[in-house]
This record gives C-alpha cells, structure tokens and sequence, in this order.
C-alpha cells in the first residue's frame, strides 16, 4: 500500500512537491535507497524556505537509512551530499561551534577522504570546500586564531589551484575576516575587495541555501565594520545598507539572520549613535531566531540590546541583559568578541558604582586576549579599562594614562583610526583633568583632522566639542 500511494504521488505533479510525503512512504514500503532520494530532496527543499529544524531531521532521516544498506558507490555518494547538505541548517539551529555541527563536519570531511581513497572522488568539487568551511567557522566562533589563519590559508591556497570563482570568492572573504581578527586591516581589506569584485548575484545567489548564507552579503557585512575601524564612516555605511538591502531581496532568511547577527557584533548604527536603528536590527534577528528556532543568534542579539541599554543610560537592565547574551553565546560554542563585550559590561558595572564586578570583567577579557591573540579589538579593551579606571573612588591615574597608551599604541600600529580616535580622546580628557590642556589639545587635534567623511557621526561630534572646550 505505502508503495502504490508513493508511486502514485511521484507520478502526481502536485503530489511531487511534498518530498517529504513521499519519502515517508517509500520507507514504510521498505523502499530505502528511494526513500534516501526523497529524503535529501526534503531537505533541500525545507532549506530553501528556510524551515532549518525541518531539514536538519530530514537530512539526518536519510542519513540514518543509508547506515541500514551495503555500501555502494552509489551511496556513498548520498551520503556525502547529504552530510555535507546537513551542515547549513544546524549552522543556524546549534551553532557554527556546537557539538553536533563540529561533528557534522568532521564527518563530512572522512567521509569525502574515504571516497577519494577508493577512488571515488565527489563529482561536485564544492563539496570540499563546504567542509573546509566548516571547520574555519568552527574555529572562527570558537576563536582560535592561530587555526583560523592557518584553515583561511589551505582555503586560499586549494581555491587557487582550482581557479573557480566561488572557491576564490569565499577564500578572498574568509582571508579578510581572519585578517580582521588578529589586526592586520589593511591586509583585510585587500581580500574583501577581491572577494566582492567576483561576486555574482545571477550565479552566486542560488548557493546561499548550502552555504548558509548568500556569500555577497556575507563579505558586505564583514567589509562594513573594517571600513568603520578604518575611519571611513560613509563607506561603512553604504556597505551595511547594500548587505541588509540585499539580504530582505534575497528571501532567504539564513541571509538576513547572518547579516543582521554579525552585523550586531560590531554594528554600524550603534558605533554611530543611531542606537533605535540598532535596536530594531536587535529585535528583528531575535524574532527571526524564535521563529526558526535558530538558537546561535539569540545569545548575540541579546547581548548587543544589553549594550544599547547601557549606552542609553539603562544602565541596570543592560547589565542584567549583556550577562544573558554572554551565557547564551557561549552555550552554543561562540566565544566571538568576548573581551569587547565583557568590557561593555564592566564599564556598565562601573556606572552602577560595582566596582569589583567591573574589574573582575577587565581582567576576563584582557586574559582572553592573552590567550586567543584575538587583537581587532584589544585598543577598545584597553581604553575601557583605562575609563573605568577613571571611574573607580580610588581612581589611579597612572594605570588609566597606562592603559590608553596602550590602547593608542595598538590602534596605531593597526591603522585602526576609530579606535584611535576614542583612545585619543579618553586621555585627552586625563590630561585636561591634570591641567594639561595644550598637551591635550594637540594630541588629539591631528587625529581628528585625519577624518575626512561623515562628521554627523558621535565619535566626530564628541571629538570635536571637546577641541572647543580645549581651545579656552
């Protein structure tokens, strides 16, 4: 019976678009290597509505029938798609560092080395390259420098080899974003460039349901936040806007959840001031996260609200909200940013006078710091730690001046010219404290006349306020 119904709804167009149906039919009709076929068509199509959980099961359904058959080229070259094909959704369902999708991808990667040991090599030349990707977001939200630069490398080097665009596009913008992490801007940016110059939406587009994302919007969304440590605001800004814009026109929601999840890790609108753009972005991703039971960005847009709170003068409620984030980023394996936000937190407990709190938060992040060689955002840390130093009842004035040369050392070595910009400030304001305002002045003057775009920004205004109250 369950045959006759199968083969009657294959035979059926409208009955053929619910694979689903029709895989559950052919395994009850004992019909495997079918079923497998149907199974994976399930999956895939759940991916391209976006159901995540959905394909996730239906990719693992297929999964668990292959293991019930003997081995056979044939199958094992399902087996391979279809390991390859799970990885995406639990990106999104778990988390690009979470047990079940580190594990996915391990199997995925002795799987193809299997293959190719037998002589059987996989006929889609992609499928490597999805697993290696795997494994850099992996090591990526885990934070794992050394291994991220290292696997972007290999990356680079086989896409070379290779000579295809989509190798090449995805190999140019994980370089970039590896870059980023560990400080090296301008090399950064260079590979986002190159990665942008190659992308084709009539081409690239329809690969946003494997990767996980559509791979233009991914390198706008990364390029953006460079822009803005570069001192360059407008472009910045034009970049987000392009990336979001794409991202709503793309109808894929594992697009728009990437881009406005990373984008809350280093968001433009908030480095701006434009905190209620910055909250709605915030509110969208966790509607969308609750509504696909994509549990990896709900710890990220929590935290970033936490953050929105404390720079609106909700101090009480961000802290209790950026502690929440933390907890819930680090249950799905993400360690991303860490020490940014952990010092967000501490200024916060600063302001609320939790003095101890806020220097049990510096010390966390400046030994992650230490330990993962994550440098993007180490002048930030430092100039935090020197203002809440600043803050403190028993405020010492020598570590706080220690701590923005710090930071200023870090972001002039970095051309990190925002995060200069603040350091600048922030001992600008020391020294005023101190009576030194020709020193202040003149520290901060020639920083600020580097700027040449988009002086609505809050760092530009505050900067230049304070030049005036420096000039009398």
């Amino acid at each position: 019976m369950h045959r006759g119904v199968a083969e009657l709804l294959r035979d059926d167009v409208a009955g053929a678009a619910e694979p689903e149906l029709l895989a559950h039919h052919f395994s009850q009709a004992n019909m495997i290597e079918t079923a497998v076929e149907w199974w994976g068509k399930a999956g895939h199509k759940s991916l391209e509505r976006s159901a995540l959980v959905e394909a996730a099961q239906q990719f693992t359904r297929g999964l668990d029938q292959i293991a019930t058959l003997p081995a056979t080229p044939a199958l094992r070259r399902e087996e391979i798609n279809l390991q390859v094909a799970l990885i995406s959704p639990l990106i999104h369902v778990k988390g690009y560092a979470a047990p079940e999708t580190k594990a996915a991808v391990e199997r995925a990667r002795q799987l193809i080395e299997q293959a190719e040991a037998l002589g059987e090599p996989p006929e889609d030349p992609l499928l490597l390259f999805f697993v290696l990707y795997g494994l850099w977001t992996a090591a990526f939200v885990s934070i794992n420098c050394d291994m991220v630069v290292d696997l972007a490398r290999q990356f680079m080097s086989l896409a070379k080899k290779q000579g295809r665009p989509v190798p090449l596009l995805v190999a140019h913008r994980i370089m970039g974003v590896s870059l980023m992490l560990i400080g090296d801007l301008e090399g950064s940016r260079a590979h986002f460039d190159h990665g942008i110059a190659l992308y084709d939406p009539a081409q690239h587009r329809p690969l946003a349901a494997r990767f996980g994302h559509d791979l233009g919007v991914a390198a706008l969304t990364w390029r953006s936040p460079l822009q803005w440590l570069c001192g360059r605001a407008e472009s910045a800004t034009a970049d987000a806007n392009q990336a979001l814009n794409d991202a709503r026109e793309s109808g894929h929601v594992g697009t728009l959840m990437y881009c406005l999840g990373f984008s809350n890790w280093l968001p433009i609108n908030f480095l701006l001031g434009n905190y209620a753009a910055a909250s709605a972005q915030a509110q969208e991703l966790l509607a969308l996260a609750g509504e696909k039971n994509a549990s990896f960005w709900i710890g990220p847009a929590t935290m970033f609200q936490g953050c929105i709170l404390a720079a609106t003068g909700k101090t009480s409620d961000a802290v209790q909200m950026i502690a929440s984030g933390l907890t819930a980023s680090q249950a799905t394996g993400n360690k991303m940013w860490l020490p940014l936000y952990t010092c967000y937190l501490a200024k916060a407990y600063a302001e609320l006078g939790k003095f101890a709190d806020a220097r049990r938060c510096v010390d966390e992040a400046t030994l992650t710091l230490g330990t993962t060689q994550e440098t993007m955002f180490e002048a930030e840390v430092r100039r935090i730690a020197g203002e809440i130093e600043m803050l403190s009842p028993e405020s010492n004035a020598a570590k706080a001046e220690a701590c923005f040369e710090r930071a200023l050392m870090v972001a002039r070595g970095q051309q990190a010219r925002s995060w200069e910009l603040r350091a600048t400030m922030s001992m600008a304001r020391l020294w005023r404290s101190q009576g030194k305002r020709d020193e202040a002045r003149d520290l901060l003057a020639p920083i600020y006349n580097w700027f040449t775009e988009d002086f609505d920004t809050a760092d530009l205004k505050e900067a230049k306020a304070l030049l005036g109250e420096l000039a009398f």
